[in-house]
């Protein structure tokens, strides 16, 4: 399954739409403006909440949770290194590896592709393809890159 996130330019606070192969709004994604700490939240094309993702305030290294259902499935932690970055997802138990400063990475699990994620240059405002391997969590996927482009760009 491929996503299509495109960072929407001229908004208060964050505002992120995310497309189908179809060219069809299948995500939503809205940040909170005044809240401690950073807060998406992720809805459906039906605009029902279907997750929340939270920054862990004062944590070392940075780390954010995906809950779904009020129930807490993932952790994206930015992993401590000096030579280079790299970022797991607890829960699922992925990695995410790859050239974070062009928005070029894979997630993978055991060494099997999870997703990849690519920056799509030439567009207004940030825009990224998400390439989901099927069988995986789309959901979290699409958490995991929102918390690593987050990241980036503070």
């Amino acid at each position: 399954m491929k996503l299509y996130l495109l960072q929407e330019v001229f908004t208060f606070g964050e505002r992120f739409t995310v497309y189908d192969e179809n060219e069809t709004a299948c995500f939503y994604i809205e940040g909170e403006v005044f809240s401690f700490g950073k807060k998406l939240h992720l809805y459906n094309a039906r605009e029902q909440e279907i997750a929340l993702i939270h920054q862990e305030v004062f944590s070392f290294p940075p780390t954010y949770h995906v809950m779904r259902d009020g129930k807490d499935v993932a952790a994206i932690v930015k992993e401590f290194s000096f030579f280079h970055q790299s970022y797991s997802v607890e829960g699922p138990n992925w990695q995410v590896e790859g050239d974070f400063s062009n928005h070029e990475y894979t997630i993978t699990k055991d060494g099997r592709l999870v997703a990849t994620v690519s920056r799509e240059w030439f567009s207004l405002g940030d825009s990224y393809v998400i390439d989901v391997v099927e069988g995986n969590d789309g959901v979290i996927v699409l958490a995991t890159a929102l918390v690593i482009d987050t990241i980036l760009s503070d």
